[in-house]
């Protein structure tokens, strides 16, 4: 006895791809009203840039350092909670999350690197640092990426 039907893959690829692109698409969507908040935020406690320094390698990353200035002073961060739109990875509807200030810059960070160089903690992996500056209401990331190379010269005469 045959079967007419031909065996379906465990997993529609297709479908999974669409669904990451539409959740991807929904979490950029979330990044300028939580950028807008975190701002006024900083601002209210006087700091006027903060510096995220990221480092990358063997498939994982963290967020090394943040420093807060204000002016050319380092200051501490403030001790008040920033209101943060969270979207939960395959999620569609944000979650309203009452982050620390700490958590409110690494997890916007974390966002604009999958939005710009999603993987960068993959193989050698990258490096860099994220500079808000709080009073022109912008953040610059200067990014470094690392590879292996390799060069193979093989000669027949």
């Amino acid at each position: 006895m045959t079967d007419a039907t031909p065996p379906q893959p465990a997993i529609d690829m297709a479908k999974t791809m669409e669904r990451y692109a539409a959740w991807e698409a929904a979490a950029a969507r979330l990044v300028p009203d939580n950028k807008q908040r975190l701002f006024a935020h900083l601002a209210s406690a006087n700091i006027t840039r903060v510096v995220v320094i990221f480092d990358g390698e063997g498939d994982s990353g963290q967020i090394e350092d943040i420093q807060a200035y204000v002016g050319d002073e380092q200051a501490s961060l403030s001790d008040g909670k920033v209101d943060y739109l969270d979207l939960p990875y395959g999620e569609m509807q944000p979650k309203l999350c009452r982050y620390s200030t700490a958590l409110a810059l690494e997890t916007l960070a974390y966002d604009l690197l999958r939005e710009k160089h999603a993987g960068w903690e993959n193989s050698d992996g990258a490096y860099g640092e994220f500079t808000f500056d709080v009073t022109a209401r912008t953040i610059t990331l200067d990014y470094n990426e690392r590879f292996t190379s390799s060069e193979h010269h093989s000669y027949s005469w």
